[in-house]
């Protein structure tokens, strides 16, 4: 199973999220691609896909590097398989809901509701992050 992770983080806290990800997923078998969003690709045929973006402005997607990135992917999330995850700081994690809804909307296929934590991630949610990583391991 190839699971590729693509993340865009400001204070590290999506950062630590996607790399608790990438052990979860590598602890559960599969070759994982853990890259910075403007290292990524547009798609690269991983079988299964987790974006990490934290809450920026008014509970929306980082708008220089992942936001374009991301409008770029939407085509090619038909039939694929997604998981989503990211921090805030504010807010109830509409960004979140949003974001879910418009990979839903472009035909991927998520594997587990977005995952979110307020700031930097706790026990708890680095624990949730490593779950999602193994989710994503099993196909």
């Amino acid at each position: 199973m190839k699971v590729e992770i693509v993340y865009w983080s400001g204070t590290g806290n999506t950062e630590a999220m996607a790399r608790a990800a990438a052990q979860g997923a590598q602890e559960a078998g599969a070759q994982v691609r853990l890259l910075s969003v403007s290292a990524a690709p547009a798609e690269d045929g991983a079988d299964v896909l987790l974006m990490g973006c934290p809450a920026m402005g008014a509970e929306e997607l980082e708008e220089s590097e992942f936001e374009p990135w991301f409008s770029a992917l939407l085509p090619a999330l038909a039939g694929k398989r997604v998981g989503l995850f990211g921090s805030y700081d504010w807010g109830d994690g509409e960004w979140m809901r949003i974001w879910q809804e418009r990979v839903q909307a472009a035909g991927g296929v998520m594997i587990a509701d977005g995952l979110i934590c307020n700031n930097a991630p706790d026990a708890a949610a680095l624990d949730a992050c490593r779950t999602l990583g193994q989710l994503a391991a099993k196909g």
